[in-house]
């Protein structure tokens, strides 16, 4: 018996044989040394749980038999969307692999005035797949079975001209703002949070946001790295308002 958990890019149904990726075949038959009948578990991103059996085992290559499903009912009831700025080496994969955990839906990377990381063509497409993979991480371990979509990097004026800020509660994160989370109300529809990177954001952006319709809030009195602004705001969101 195993409790290993993978993700699947393709749709899962009882009694179908599919491939396992490259890293879960390795990882189930030379890490854990699994064999044919033992089982694990796979999700498509559909909200269900897959139960599967090893039927083939290769050099490199491994096949599962799906034998039951399961849905799995632990989505957060707040539709979080993250705007993060991107910020550089570790400490991005650290926020998308912790704002997985904390449940977030979807996960926009915005190049804004201070952000260090520039990225455009080729490199973006590389970084958004790489991004995309520390968020299945995120799923197999935390068990979610719903995978939040990492969206290829904007602007913050190109965002706010393709998404609709009227009728979600927009939050932006301000070390001088007068307002906390717990003097607002629990909102009833979509929660966008805007968090710049290591420089935060220019007076330029957090004015542009203000005008569309983000209010600003602080956390506390002391100043936090991007990385701990973003994942205390979802905790204290899901404390407040949330599953927690």
């Amino acid at each position: 018996m195993s409790n290993l958990r993978f993700y699947s890019p393709s749709p899962l149904t009882i009694g179908v044989i599919v491939a396992l990726s490259e890293n879960a075949a390795a990882h189930a038959t030379r890490v854990m040394r699994l064999k044919v009948g033992d089982t694990l578990t796979l999700f498509c991103g559909d909200g269900v749980d897959y139960q599967c059996a090893l039927v083939s085992v290769e050099k490199k290559t491994a096949s599962v038999e799906v034998l039951s499903q399961q849905k799995i009912n632990n989505e957060s009831p707040l539709n979080m969307r993250l705007l993060q700025g991107i910020s550089s080496g570790d400490r991005m994969d650290y926020t998308i692999q912790k704002a997985v955990e904390l449940g977030v839906t979807e996960i926009f990377p915005l190049s804004t005035e201070r952000s260090v990381t520039k990225l455009s063509g080729d490199r973006a497409e590389k970084r958004v797949e790489h991004w995309q993979g520390v968020a299945i991480a995120a799923c197999e371990q935390s068990g979610r079975a719903v995978l939040p979509k990492i969206h290829f990097p904007l602007t913050l004026v190109q965002w706010l001209s393709q998404h609709d800020t009227q009728q979600s509660l927009n939050l932006l994160l301000n070390p001088v703002a007068a307002k906390t989370l717990a003097q607002l109300t629990k909102p009833e529809n979509q929660i966008h949070l805007l968090i710049g990177p290591e420089g935060g954001l220019s007076p330029g952006e957090i004015e542009l946001a203000n005008q569309n319709n983000f209010q600003s809030i602080v956390l506390g009195p002391r100043i936090l790295r991007t990385e701990t602004a973003a994942l205390t705001a979802i905790s204290s969101m899901q404390t407040l308002w949330g599953d927690f």
